[in-house]
């Protein structure tokens, strides 16, 4: 698991609920549910006595409700960034051995950037020439992040393009069902083993288990979805088609 768990935003140390969520495997909407009701007894613990008498604190616990975009239907969703204190209040019913690990990793993490951010307010530029020179660091970090998004922009654009040139049509589900088919026939191999090979890559590609996620909604959910209509609930379909087409991509190129 490589992915960052916290971060600097304006001057404090947070992470978020989303991130929180795919670390520890839990759905997003059962995430907010944990901190909601968190923030629920937090207000019912302000009014009571025994707080007032023992001066708790309670300002110390951070949660910061702002909106976000889904990257895959566009639309607008809430989230909430937690500082150290609020996290561990919310994750503290988070006690198998596997979820004891990953909060270590957070602790870790915490700590590590809480240093990182004193260090950094501890070198502040103080002169002009300091400034300058920060100034004129930053631009250059400016540029090379914009290069490196344009390469990146570039690469998509390039994938995107291998795809539409794949005699595929109909919906996005259609679109991947050709996809896996094709692979079949390039490979000579029966459809449901093209679609094994399929969720394996997905898996590596998004460090997630794709069957263990769909079967988890079908229990939930009461609804025998198949792999397609399981991407498309999820908002998945454009990331599955990717991973498709990088699968034809190499099968082609070792042809």
């Amino acid at each position: 698991m490589n992915k960052q768990l916290v971060f600097i935003d304006n001057n404090q140390v947070l992470t978020d609920s989303l991130t929180i969520a795919e670390t520890f495997g839990k759905e997003h909407f059962n995430v907010l549910a944990d901190i909601r009701r968190t923030i629920e007894n937090i207000e019912k613990l302000k009014e009571s006595e025994e707080v007032k008498e023992l001066g708790i604190d309670m300002g110390v616990l951070k949660f910061y409700e702002t909106p976000y975009q889904h990257p895959q239907n566009k639309q607008i969703y809430t989230k909430y960034l937690l500082n150290f204190d609020a996290f561990m209040l919310v994750t503290m019913g988070y006690t198998t051995p596997k979820a004891m690990m990953i909060k270590i990793r957070y602790i870790n993490e915490f700590n590590r950037m809480k240093e990182a951010l004193q260090k950094q307010q501890a070198i502040q530029p103080k002169t002009t020439a300091e400034m300058l020179l920060m100034y004129a660091q930053q631009m250059v970090e400016h540029e090379r992040r914009v290069k490196e998004i344009e390469e990146k922009v570039t690469v998509v654009q390039h994938r995107l393009d291998n795809i539409d040139r794949i005699d595929t049509i109909g919906d996005l589900r259609q679109r991947l069902n050709k996809m896996i088919q094709k692979y079949a026939r390039q490979n000579g191999i029966p459809f449901n083993y093209a679609w094994k090979d399929f969720v394996q890559a997905f898996n590596t590609a998004y460090r997630t288990n794709l069957e263990l996620r769909r079967q988890n909604y079908i229990n939930k959910t009461g609804k025998d979805v198949s792999r397609p209509q399981f991407l498309e609930e999820m908002g998945l379909l454009e990331d599955a088609i990717r991973v498709a087409d990088k699968m034809l991509n190499r099968e082609a190129i070792a042809q």
